[in-house]
């Protein structure tokens, strides 16, 4: 299978794993809890465990993926979201409803973005941008794949049958697809994972480029990653609603929100093109600024420029997405990366879940000036950029 259609199929099969489980809440929660009877909030809430524990799952498919490649991984993986969606689509109260959101939490963890980037990595090393870019670039439609097709199962049929509906895509287009993506090279056999399994390690198979102080640069992009996570999570689920209190219309509000989805594919089409030519560091440096700029034309002046800070903030989370992937390449090399990737992103997996809770309460006090928190991090995200210094060479 050449290096394009592998980048397709990965990039299918992610644009299902987020459209079956990330997005499913925003339209299947109400009628879910309406159903079962209980408050919305206790959907979310199970949600939120969810990625909890994906995070702690991230690091051992990591190391899975290090040791084995990723086709089998994800094969098994869309067999969990299968099996958690039945669970989700017959679910009857509380305890069923956690316990399906946590077999999607072990799918979640070990079939999203970090499984497809260790699994390019794993295949094509320090060769794996471009994949990178090109799975998020077809993954950039999930929610606009993904949120008409469950609100149009719900309707015609019920939230239940949407999720057997998910379910089926699973196993009858992912599977599938996943079941061609080539497995690694025998001559290319993964370096001793003794050493390379945490995100601090400086073991490599053959002289490379390292960071000066690996400790300080995992932290680091530790830090970035969950603040930016914690960001593109709170304005998925609040940013109508903190535009308004900034003084935009319902309407307004609402065309400014759709805009976020083009803006990230463009810069995924910028970054594709005319960016792949620049030091990923750089790129995610350019790409950190934008929300910090998008937060001080909203702060002043108002709503009238929602649409404006929608696409500042789309195109910046665009490009970030794309880091997360290539900066522990740049800075790690391709041994170990998986696991590394695990650890990198657990505190954005828990981040993820506690954002809808947190930027909420921060609305709730701050109303429209709540931009001044969600800036304020996204600069302290590119300040921690800024500190990091390109890796060099090991003698």
């Amino acid at each position: 299978m050449s290096r394009t259609a592998t980048v397709v199929v990965l990039g299918i099969g992610q644009t299902l794993g987020w459209g079956s489980t990330y997005y499913l809440p925003a339209v299947l929660a109400a009628p879910m809890a309406q159903e079962l009877g209980v408050p919305t909030a206790m959907v979310y809430a199970a949600f939120s465990a969810s990625l909890v524990l994906s995070a702690l799952v991230g690091p051992l498919a990591g190391r899975l993926i290090d040791a084995h490649g990723g086709r089998g991984l994800l094969m098994a993986t869309n067999v969990v979201f299968a099996l958690g969606l039945a669970a989700l689509g017959a679910a009857q109260g509380v305890l069923s409803l956690f316990a399906a959101w946590a077999v999607l939490g072990i799918g979640m963890g070990s079939g999203l973005y970090e499984a497809a980037f260790a699994t390019v990595v794993r295949l094509w090393r320090y060769e794996s941008r471009n994949a990178i870019t090109g799975i998020t670039l077809i993954a950039g439609f999930a929610s606009t794949v993904a949120w008409p097709l469950s609100a149009w199962l719900n309707a015609e049929f019920g939230w239940r049958i949407a999720c057997l509906a998910w379910a089926g895509l699973h196993l009858g287009v992912a599977l599938p697809l996943h079941m061609r993506v080539p497995r690694p090279s025998a001559d290319e056999a993964p370096a001793e994972q003794s050493a390379a399994s945490t995100p601090t390690s400086e073991h490599r198979s053959t002289p490379e480029l390292l960071p000066a102080n690996p400790t300080v640069t995992a932290a680091v992009l530790g830090y970035v990653f969950a603040v930016t996570w914690f960001i593109a999570t709170a304005m998925a689920a609040h940013l109508p609603r903190m535009l308004e209190a900034a003084g935009a219309s319902v309407t307004l509000a609402v065309a400014a929100g759709a805009l976020i989805g083009p803006a990230q594919v463009g810069a995924r089409l910028l970054e594709f093109s005319l960016l792949r030519h620049i030091s990923p560091l750089f790129s995610a440096r350019l790409a950190a600024l934008a929300h910090p700029l998008g937060a001080l034309v909203l702060l002043f002046g108002g709503g009238a420029y929602a649409a404006a800070f929608t696409v500042l903030h789309g195109a910046g989370n665009g490009i970030l997405t794309i880091a997360k992937g290539t900066l522990p390449l740049v800075f790690f090399g391709p041994d170990g990366y998986g696991a590394r990737q695990g650890w990198l992103m657990l505190p954005a997996r828990v981040a993820q879940a506690v954002a809808p809770l947190a930027f909420s309460l921060a609305l709730d006090g701050l109303g429209g000036q709540v931009a001044w928190l969600s800036g304020g991090l996204a600069t302290s995200a590119l300040l921690a950029l800024l500190v990091l210094r390109p890796p060099v060479r090991r003698l």
